[in-house]
Parts: structure tokens; C-alpha cells; sequence
């Protein structure tokens, strides 16, 4: 019997039309395409910043979490609503927000750090919360175990235990004279500064270092707390991270700088403000990272089975303006281990 289709053009044109559907089969039956196909499903995202709306820095962060969202297959307006708030470093507008968020009943809440996180643990344990820069999960109650987080929220942390100890190590490197660090942080922003504290102790012990506690409460009076640490001989600084700190790092580091108090700071953006010298976790990739877990979540995960990571990417920045103006001379051997040097 003769083939009824034959081989002319309707046996390609039918060919083609095979392909085809093989084709959109294939794309289909991706993860990400699936999710982007749900009839009609629109999926919702909170995002919780505590940062003013007009502020660079943490809006750089929002554009790399949102980049790295729509490469896994996520577009705003057509697969996924995402509702942002931006309560500065206002107690009362975080909890507001927090309480907005929640009532929008979201598939998951992006939380910026440990406040914003506290704020919404208290409004939900059941909406999934990805927190990007918490310093110590488990000290704040936040989650049972880094590899078994056990409830509502997962994320990543901000550091390591041997973090602290380090930013001793260097301040001795940069400053030899130091045989006296004052640890600077505003305690009602960081209720988990043990977690930094005790590697800082331990490591000061080793290097026969005094450490003194150096709280500071308000702007108008960090001049006062930061003039009494330089009064005392061959002195250093060392600041934890939190939201105060944070905030005035501008201040901090002119302070610091003004009473010629050699400093070591978290962050990359503290150098940036002035301060001597940044160690610490790359802040963007961290909310780079978390679009993986609200991803996970979004696709049926459970946060409670998603362990919290650690840094995997740390930063060393030098300001070589400010060395000057404290008469300090970095070693070539630091300066060849710099991420990047400010000139």
C-alpha cells in the first residue's frame, strides 16, 4: 500500500508541526515554565527592607534579588506580584509594614535583616519568610538549627564564628600599637552582639588585647562615647553591625577618624562612608542567594527543610585617604589581600 502522505511538502509541513509540539512539550515540562504556565495562578512576594525607599545602597540590593528572581524564571506582572516595603530604621513603620504584609497573605515575605525578621515572626508563623542578612539565627530565636530550621523562616546568615576574631587580627595588622579595643554598638539593635563578642574576646586573649564595651544609644551621643575610647593610649575600634550602626556609618567613621581612632568596620559600605577598614560577608550576594530559596519556596519547599547558609564571599576594603589622615601605613602585604583599596 502506497504511504497516503507521501513525501511531499504536507509529510515537512506535518514534520514540522511534531517538532514543534516536541518543543513546547520540552519547555513545558522545565520547572520555571511550569510555574510560569499555572492557569491563571498569580503568585504574590513580600518584601520587608528596613531602609528609606530613596536609599542606593539598599535599593542596589532589591535590583540584585530581583534579577537573580526573574533568571530563575520569575517576571513581575505576568507570573509573580511582588509588594514592597521600605520602613527606614523606624521601629513603629516596621511593625506597620510587617502587619501589611502579613494581611496581604503573600506565598512568601522576603526579610531584609534581624529586626525586620523579629517584626514579622511576630505578625505570622505560617507565611514563609526568607530572611538575606541575619547575623545569628538561631541566638535570635529565628530558626532551631542552621540545618534544620524547623519552622516558618529560613535565609542566610551574615557571619561565621571566626569572624570576630578576625576583625581583631586585622585591626593589630593595620595598627600594631593597639593593646586596647573598644567594641562599639547600640544594644537595643543588637540583642545578639554575644554572637560577635565572644570570638572578639577570644581572639583578643591570644593577641593580649584588652576589649571594653563601648554602647552608644543615640547620634548625640556617639562623639562622647567614641572621645572616651580615644583618650585611653593606643586604643582601636570595632564595630558591630546592626541597623544604628548601619544607619550613621558616615558618622561613625568621621568620629572615629576625628580622634584619630584607628577602626575596623563590617561592611564594605563603611569604608565607602570613611571608615579605615571593611571585613565582612558581600552583602548583594547574599539577596542574590535568596532568590534561590523564595524560588525553592514558591515551588512547593517548606522553609523548615531548607537549612540556613553562611557567607561564602568575603570582602576586604581599605581606605587609603583615611590611613593618612591617621597617619597609619598599611602593609604592602594587606594591600595585596584587599578586595579593593579607596584612594
Amino acid at each position: 500500500m502506497s504511504d497516503p502522505i507521501g513525501t511531499g511538502p504536507l509529510r515537512q509541513q506535518l514534520g514540522r508541526r511534531h517538532f514543534m509540539a516536541a518543543l513546547a512539550g520540552a519547555f513545558l515540562a522545565t520547572p520555571q515554565a511550569a510555574e510560569a504556565q499555572q492557569t491563571g495562578q498569580m503568585r504574590r512576594i513580600g518584601v520587608l527592607m528596613a531602609s528609606a525607599e530613596d536609599n542606593p545602597q539598599y535599593q542596589a540590593y532589591v535590583r540584585v534579588f530581583r534579577e537573580a528572581f526573574k533568571k530563575l524564571g520569575w517576571a513581575e506582572g505576568r507570573n509573580v506580584q511582588i509588594d514592597y516595603r521600605w520602613a527606614g530604621f523606624d521601629a513603629k513603620l516596621m511593625e506597620r509594614f510587617a502587619k501589611e504584609l502579613v494581611a496581604l497573605q503573600p506565598h512568601v515575605i522576603l526579610s531584609n535583616n534581624t529586626p525586620t525578621t523579629a517584626m514579622l515572626l511576630q505578625e505570622t508563623r505560617t507565611i514563609p519568610l526568607v530572611f538575606a542578612t541575619v547575623a545569628d539565627p538561631v541566638g535570635s530565636g529565628f530558626v532551631a538549627s542552621l540545618s534544620r530550621p524547623g519552622g516558618n523562616a529560613t535565609g542566610l546568615a551574615t557571619s561565621e564564628p571566626s569572624l570576630g576574631g578576625k576583625w581583631v587580627e586585622l585591626l593589630k595588622e593595620i595598627a600594631p600599637r593597639v593593646s586596647r579595643v573598644a567594641v562599639l554598638f547600640n544594644p537595643t539593635a543588637a540583642p545578639y552582639a554575644d554572637h560577635y563578642l565572644n570570638p572578639i574576646n577570644a581572639a583578643a586573649a591570644s593577641f593580649a588585647v584588652k576589649v571594653v564595651i563601648a554602647p552608644v544609644h543615640s547620634v548625640s551621643k556617639l562623639d562622647a562615647v567614641v572621645a572616651a575610647q580615644a583618650r585611653e593610649p593606643n586604643s582601636g575600634l570595632i564595630v558591630i553591625p546592626e541597623t544604628f550602626t548601619i544607619a550613621h556609618r558616615a558618622e561613625i567613621a568621621s568620629v572615629a577618624t576625628r580622634h584619630r581612632l584607628p577602626a575596623v568596620y563590617p561592611y564594605r559600605l563603611f569604608a565607602e562612608a570613611g571608615g579605615l577598614l571593611a571585613y565582612g560577608d558581600d552583602l548583594p550576594d547574599n539577596f542574590r542567594r535568596a532568590a534561590s530559596f523564595v524560588d525553592r519556596i514558591l515551588k512547593g519547599a517548606k522553609p523548615a527543610d531548607l537549612p540556613v547558609e553562611q557567607p561564602t564571599k568575603f570582602e576586604l576594603v581599605i581606605n587609603l585617604k583615611t590611613a593618612k589622615a591617621l597617619g597609619l601605613t598599611i602593609p604592602p602585604s594587606l594591600l595585596a589581600r584587599a578586595d579593593e583599596v579607596i584612594e
